[in-house]
């Protein structure tokens, strides 16, 4: 194994736990609806036990993603996860804040009442995908950042990284970065719609999802078209032979144009997730979940690819274009990258676990009164 093909193959490793995260994001996009008008007590109770029996995934998911990117690409991790903090501290206490909402809610000796935890858990589906999103759209707009080369191989240097904004990554709301935020955000809303129809049976809260999720759709492909739109005529961060960096016009709209099965996946994927869409809004159909799941994944994996491939710097800096990042300039030492290779072949195994964990859950749908005769409830 060449240690062009660990870069490569890691980098597609990333791109298929980001998509699998933006999918399984529905469970705060499910949470979204506790704070609409028309879902009562009952309701919100149901929604809640539904997407409660899978945040661990979602929660896991992400983990793994971060994980993931420290193993592999661990410059990127120290420059993000160093210097665009707020973004991840927010992301991860809006996860904590979750969890314990999720617990303790409806439990005995609660001082400060139910429906503050709830308003933790829609604020929970509000920033998740929101901030994961735009950092994601940081990919395509850059950050602003420089890199000390000389910190990377002295023990003199305290800093490898420096970052130019005091938001510290929070900035990125002002870019076209928060344009795929958005987009995140109410495709997470319209999935969670759909995994609620598909997994609940009520016959009071179906028409609700229904008309929610018309609303969450049309907004969420207003964002896409525009987020696509920018994609293909923006200006992209290109990588020459000698690891310059250099812009390019319309550079992602060549990746795509170079590079067939990557494009043939975004569309493929985009036109999944209108699909499943349509099935759900459409249509009496309680199967949207599949499709646009499906497509959610496939759409994600593409835009990570061809943010990474194609000689293009995948985190590019602003400030100092030469400080950008790449898959080669970023990644684990050949050695490490081959031993977690090995390691990997084990993912298969664990995919296959999550699916007969997630069968086991969904077994049965969630009625009120499949919550009134059991004990494992939120």
């Amino acid at each position: 194994m060449t240690y062009e093909f660990l870069q490569q193959y890691w980098w597609f490793v990333i791109a298929i736990l980001g998509g699998l995260l933006a999918f399984l994001m529905f469970v705060q996009g499910a949470n979204l609806i506790l704070a609409f008008p028309g879902v009562n007590t009952s309701m919100r109770r149901i929604i809640v036990n539904s997407t409660g029996r899978k945040w661990e995934l979602t929660f896991t998911t992400l983990v793994t993603f971060g994980g993931a990117f420290f193993a592999s690409f661990p410059l990127f991790y120290s420059t993000s996860f160093g210097g665009a903090y707020w973004v991840w501290i927010l992301l991860l206490l809006t996860f904590v804040f979750q969890a314990v909402s999720y617990e303790f809610q409806n439990k005995k000796g609660n001082l400060i009442g139910s429906d503050a935890f709830r308003v933790f858990l829609i604020i929970n589906g509000i920033l998740a995908p929101l901030l994961v999103g735009t950092a994601v759209g940081t990919f395509f707009t850059g950050s602003d950042f420089i890199i000390n080369k000389d910190a990377v191989s002295s023990s003199a240097f305290s800093a490898v990284s420096v970052w130019g904004s005091g938001w510290h990554g929070l900035e990125a709301v002002k870019s076209p970065a928060v344009i795929l935020g958005l987009a995140l955000l109410f495709l997470d809303a319209s999935l969670g719609c759909l995994y609620l129809i598909n997994n609940v049976r009520d016959d009071g809260l179906e028409p609700v999802l229904r008309k929610k999720l018309t609303f969450f759709s049309l907004i969420f492909l207003l964002f896409f078209i525009i987020w696509t739109i920018f994609l293909l005529t923006a200006d992209g961060f290109a990588v020459s032979s000698d690891g310059t960096v250099i812009l390019e016009k319309n550079k992602y709209f060549y990746n795509f144009i170079h590079m067939p099965a990557i494009a043939l996946m975004y569309i493929t994927g985009a036109l999944l997730v209108i699909a499943g869409l349509f099935l759900g809004a459409g249509t009496h159909s309680r199967k949207g979940i599949w499709p646009a799941g499906t497509g959610t994944v496939l759409t994600v994996i593409a835009l990570f690819l061809v943010a990474g491939y194609g000689g293009t710097s995948y985190y590019p800096s602003i400030s100092d274009l030469q400080s950008s990042l790449t898959i080669q300039n970023s990644c684990s030492s050949r050695f490490t990258l081959k031993v977690m290779f090995y390691v990997s072949l084990l993912i298969p195994f664990v995919a296959a676990y999550i699916v007969y964990a997630w069968r086991k859950m969904n077994r049965t749908p969630i009625t009120e009164e499949e919550l009134t005769g059991t004990e494992n409830k939120y």
